[in-house]
């Protein structure tokens, strides 16, 4: 039982974490296996399925918390999903890919700590931008097997797009929608997901709704930057390892 829970709690972390910038934690999920020697057989599909659980729970959150901008979540999600489908059917050098996406993360991450005023106007975008980021966001995570949130978060907030917490409440439902369409084309049987699954959904589901409830109506902004800093961390560890 001690052995069980102790497996249980990183999951229960890292969905908490993510949960908080409005992400549902796949990259988390997949690094936290990864040092647990999971089966590779197991990592997609269950990192996938806790995805889609937690971002539905941020998605739910953000939306009744009013930070929902359709205006600049509809143009991204509508581009994105079919080159996520495309992106996902393509075989490249994996670890040549994720090395040089993890440097592109360890860039955001020293962006996010530079000093920064919080109080910034947003810019207006234009529509043929956002389906431009869309299209390539939608690719990348495809590619490496992800909701994108990683890619989307940074992006809204360095380019002024939007709030911190507009970037959370637009991830959630793009990482949700983008999960399920790779879940779709993983078409995965029930033996394909973790053993522990239905442990894991409980203990995700727990962290996720904590996460979410803080990071929508308690969280200072600047809070929820070093939050997503971890969640960086953590993604850019996930993809050199």
């Amino acid at each position: 039982m001690v052995d069980t829970t102790l497996y249980l709690l990183p999951f229960f972390l890292v969905a908490l974490l993510y949960a908080s910038v409005g992400h549902g934690g796949a990259s988390g999920y997949l690094a936290v296996m990864a040092l647990l020697a999971v089966d590779a057989v197991f990592l997609r599909p269950t990192a996938l399925g806790l995805n889609v659980l937690v971002s539905m729970l941020g998605t739910i959150a953000f939306f009744k918390a009013g930070y929902f901008r359709g205006k600049l979540f509809w143009p991204l999600i509508l581009a994105a999903m079919p080159f996520a489908y495309l992106g996902g059917s393509l075989e490249i050098q994996e670890g040549l890919f994720r090395k040089i996406l993890g440097l592109a993360l360890c860039i955001a991450l020293i962006r996010l700590f530079m000093p920064q005023r919080e109080d910034v106007a947003t810019r207006p975008v234009p529509i043929w931008l956002l389906l431009l980021a869309g299209t390539l966001m939608g690719f990348l995570s495809g590619l490496i097997g992800v909701g994108g949130g990683i890619f989307l978060t940074p992006l809204v907030i360095f380019m002024r797009w939007g709030s911190t917490k507009t970037a959370a409440a637009i991830s959630s439902p793009f990482i949700l929608l983008n999960s399920l369409a790779g879940l779709a084309g993983l078409q995965p049987a029930f033996t394909d997901f973790h053993p522990l699954f239905p442990g894991l959904t409980v203990v995700v589901f727990a962290g996720g709704l904590i996460g979410c409830t803080w990071g929508s109506h308690f969280a200072a902004i600047r809070q929820i930057r070093w939050a997503l800093a971890c969640v960086l961390s953590l993604a850019a560890f996930k993809l050199f390892l």
